[in-house]
């Protein structure tokens, strides 16, 4: 999917059947905040919606696909944190639906409260872990605890086989693409010191640093890659950095985070060290 620089500003990108990126993009930024949302049928959900100072490019992308406002019924929250809870009482206006909920976890929620108390907050597991349109369309929610916070958690779109899998996956890139772009010497890499092919930036590399740094423990992690690999999941769509398109990708993108040796404390007691 082909899309220059200037659309990626302007307009939604439909990523998959009924889903679509309403995201910003700035070149000068290393981290990117993608809200996703999916349409079916008259309803709407937004997952992680997005900063406050990035709303009115996320709801122009919104009013771009069609969409009224009005439509949207649920907002998906996979975690707490301001980069995508920002905007919600910017959302919580323009919907001006007296059957908007957000869906989240309870440990969530708690600090959501901050962001507005006025919308009823759910607890996903409260839903039998999934929440389903009129059509039939069913989200599933797999709980992801600590990765990286107690309350995270993943959404998976059955229809599509589409992860939204939040900050798992996520990355920090100053050479920003929609799409991940793997070429064959990159999925088989297999030491990140020695690029086979040279290139300026590796894009494995903002991946596997995002995961050292944010996620708390090798063991979160760890847990939460053997809940995703049970899934059937053709894309993954991280609430930061680029949507991975291909098994292939995933497949060594999983491989890379499982040989990360250092993650959380762990890298920074290792830094530590070497000073």
């Amino acid at each position: 999917m082909k899309n220059n620089k200037e659309d990626l500003y302007k307009k939604p990108v439909e990523i998959e059947e009924g889903i679509y990126w309403v995201g910003y993009s700035d070149e000068n930024r290393g981290l990117h905040c993608n809200p996703y949302l999916i349409i079916e049928g008259d309803e709407a959900v937004l997952i992680d919606g997005g900063n406050r100072d990035d709303f009115s490019s996320v709801m122009l992308k919104i009013l771009r696909t069609g969409l009224q406002p009005s439509q949207i019924i649920r907002l998906i929250y996979q975690h707490y944190d301001p980069d995508l809870c920002g905007s919600l009482p910017q959302l919580e206006a323009i919907i001006n639906n007296d059957n908007l909920k957000i869906i989240s976890h309870e440990e969530n929620n708690v600090f959501i409260h901050y962001y507005s108390p006025k919308t009823e907050k759910l607890d996903f597991r409260d839903l039998d872990n999934h929440y389903d349109f009129a059509t039939g369309r069913r989200l599933e929610f797999y709980a992801t605890p600590y990765c990286h916070q107690p309350g995270s958690f993943v959404t998976y779109d059955r229809k599509t086989k589409t992860l939204f899998s939040s900050d798992l996956f996520g990355s920090f890139d100053n050479k920003w693409t929609l799409m991940l772009e793997l070429d064959q010497a990159c999925r088989e890499c297999q030491d990140l010191n020695k690029c086979s092919v040279n290139i300026d930036l590796c894009p494995i590399e903002g991946i596997v640093k995002f995961h050292r740094k944010l996620m708390p423990s090798n063991r979160a992690l760890e847990h939460t890659l053997n809940i995703i690999e049970k899934l059937d999941i053709d894309r993954i769509a991280p609430q930061h950095g680029s949507i991975i398109e291909t098994k292939e990708d995933i497949k060594a993108l999983t491989r890379h985070l499982r040989e990360i040796d250092n993650v959380g404390i762990d890298y920074i007691l290792a830094e530590e060290d070497h000073e």
